[in-house]
């Protein structure tokens, strides 16, 4: 048995969404008591760190219907069904911003709300941009306005909160780390 683990002892599906679906289980307490999980199910995603030669950060303003506001994100989106990550964030960012890279590494994989929710996700870094004449466009129901900031504009805009979400917060957070090391080589 793992430490702290919670047996499931029945499983109900609630709903089964395009994006997210949502069970309630029934568990065992490691302490023999019996509780209810509500839990989402995720497919994964991806997020893109996008930095131009100009060293601006490529980000995305688009509504957030849950928040009920807008707010500026680095582009992001979901994992289709048998979609490796790494060809994911290549069509996130031309899809989001117009933007194409040659490179696309690997920075980091993390759950974003484990307290009811299995998403995975995992973050490139992508430099050398190009901007591509006939980039293929965003979803029909996603309207996003590019922009492009400097590391302090986007400290600022965080400050400001109008940068507001964890997977943006950690991409500044990283660029931020990363100024910092150069500077000490």
């Amino acid at each position: 048995m793992k430490k702290f683990e919670e047996k499931t002892v029945a499983s109900e599906k609630i709903y089964d969404g395009k994006v997210i679906s949502l069970q309630v289980d029934e568990v065992l307490l490691p302490d023999g008591n019996r509780s209810k999980r509500e839990i989402i199910k995720h497919p994964g995603a991806v997020a893109v760190i996008a930095v131009t030669p100009e060293n601006k950060i490529v980000m995305v303003e688009q509504y957030r219907k849950a928040l009920e506001r807008s707010i500026i994100e680095i582009p992001a989106g979901k994992l289709e069904k048998g979609e490796e990550p790494v060809a994911c964030a290549h069509r996130e960012l031309e899809e989001e911003t117009g933007y194409v890279s040659e490179s696309m590494n690997h920075v980091a994989s993390f759950y974003t709300s484990p307290g009811f929710a299995d998403e995975l996700i995992h973050v490139f870094l992508a430099e050398d941009l190009k901007k591509k004449e006939d980039a293929a466009s965003a979803d029909a129901d996603e309207f996003v306005e590019v922009m492009e900031l400097s590391l302090q504009e986007a400290i600022d805009y965080m400050n400001r909160q109008k940068i507001y979400d964890a997977k943006t917060a950690f991409a500044v957070q990283y660029l931020q780390l990363r100024e910092a090391t150069k500077a000490n080589e």
